[in-house]
């Protein structure tokens, strides 16, 4: 593996901030269009059902291509695949704001898809080789916060902009920040390459396609009439998976190495992933339907109501290094999911005639405990991998992020149907959220138990140098 030496101290204080933008744009560019859809399609003459195309375009891209991040960063390097990545992404949101119908937005979202899948994996890959493990934690830290902010703010920024100027502008606004990302990258992204690349090709056709299957079940999932067929969709998509397991086993150069996961860190911070964002990633789409189903307030009222979560996120941040430094890995995710699968319990108590305004104190905790959540299971996802390790790995706990987030919108929605078509509701729409919202919160509760597999000691080489 090609290293370079020690960075100097002005690129360290700029590549997180590189990598901030890079996944702001991301995360803002995944739910921005939900609230926008119904103006896209009167503009486009499409109907509004036809226009989730253009969003499962954007998911599905970003699942195929994702995987091949590492490969491409070892290959032609670091800063120029991110510089590419960022002039993918921009010309896409170019493209997009200027569809004149539904296929050209379409095609578009999958220009925007592939930078997007390339744009936040190579960054952070090279964040986590440019920092030494004592300061990685304290730059993703820095990082990660877009990651919390982008969804809850998307629907909001995407409410406002179509009420005051037109949807176009929810793709233009990406236009600036990746011109800024592309300076900035250009002065201060590092150029990290390996030596030896041998691309697994038929495990990338082998991966992209059980994240492909498995992405487009997840999207489909809250169909629960047509169940059957979704449901093959998903199993055929985890049969890939099993296909690509008994590929890498027979050895070669596997594009996501099976001795990946025998590193403990990385193997608990990966089933921790996917376990907790079951409940985390449902709740700022639940929340906001049930505010606009349940108690027949605007999309921008349910906005207003969920946006405190991004602004205690950042305090969030100025906290995790303190307590991950007290406590540890171990205690700190245990303790901290099992206060997560709490708040989530408490959405459930207020009923029909409860003010809105009761959420808002359980929205802003939650913030602040779910910015210490990924902080923390990101960096110990990586404490252990080896400097041969680290582009796979990186590649597929982002691509494990992507999935564990459309999991855990899935899953909402489909105990949200489930509890709608029982008699427990009593033709209360509200009680069906409550009920979903307590079953969530139990299995969060329930998920932190997995982090008792981490040892006491696990994280050590992660504790950030004192000031």
């Amino acid at each position: 593996m090609t290293e370079t030496s020690p960075q100097p101290t002005s690129i360290k204080k700029i590549l997180p901030l590189i990598l901030a933008t890079a996944i702001f744009m991301q995360m803002l560019d995944s739910t921005i269009l939900n609230t926008s859809l119904p103006s896209i399609a009167k503009d486009l003459h499409e109907s509004p059902l036809n226009m989730q195309n253009a969003i499962i375009s954007y998911v599905l891209t970003l699942a195929v291509f994702m995987p091949a991040s590492g490969f491409l960063a070892d290959r032609f390097g670091t800063k120029k695949i991110f510089i590419f990545s960022l002039v993918l992404f921009s010309l896409g949101s170019l493209f997009c704001s200027l569809s004149q119908n539904l296929t050209h937005l379409v095609i578009s979202r999958v220009i925007q898809g592939v930078g997007g899948s390339l744009m936040t994996p190579v960054g952070k890959l090279a964040l986590i080789k440019t920092f030494d493990k004592s300061e990685l934690l304290k730059a993703m830290n820095f990082a990660i916060i877009p990651a919390l902010i982008g969804p809850v703010l998307g629907p909001l920024v995407g409410g406002y902009m179509v009420d005051y100027f037109s949807w176009h502008w929810i793709f233009l606004i990406n236009i600036p920040m990746g011109i800024l990302g592309i300076i900035l990258g250009l002065k201060f992204m590092p150029n990290y390459k390996s030596d030896d690349v041998d691309f697994d090709l038929k495990g990338f056709l082998i991966f992209a396609a059980a994240s492909l299957l498995l992405s487009i079940s997840l999207e489909l999932f809250g169909d629960i009439q047509n169940i059957t067929p979704v449901l093959l969709v998903f199993i055929l998509g985890f049969l890939f998976l099993y296909y690509y397991y008994k590929h890498a086993k027979r050895g070669g150069n596997p594009i996501f190495p099976l001795n990946l996961f025998q590193v403990r860190t990385f193997r608990v911070g990966i089933v921790g992933n996917l376990a907790t964002r079951l409940g985390i990633s449902s709740v700022p789409l639940l929340l906001p339907l049930m505010i606009q189903i349940a108690y027949k307030q605007s999309a921008v009222t349910s906005g207003w109501i969920i946006a405190p979560m991004a602004l205690t996120a950042i305090f969030g941040k100025s906290s995790v290094i303190k307590i991950l430094d007290k406590y540890g890995y171990r205690q700190t995710l245990m303790v901290n999911t099992f206060i997560i699968g709490t708040l989530i319990c408490l959405l459930a108590i207020p009923d029909i005639h409860t003010s809105l305004y009761w959420f808002v104190p359980i929205i802003a905790v939650l913030g602040f405990f779910n910015s210490i959540q990924f902080t923390s299971m990101n960096t110990i996802s990586i404490a252990d991998l080896r400097n041969f390790q680290t582009s796979s790995g990186n590649s597929l706990i982002s691509v494990n992020q992507q999935l564990a987030i459309g999991f855990g919108i899935a899953f909402g929605l489909i105990v949200l149907k489930l509890f709608e078509n029982t008699d427990l509701i009593q033709g209360e729409m509200h009680n069906a959220f409550r009920y979903t919202f307590l079953t969530i919160g139990i299995l969060t509760i329930l998920s932190g138990f997995v982090f008792r597999r981490l040892h006491i000691s696990d994280g050590k080489n992660m504790k950030s140098k004192e000031e």
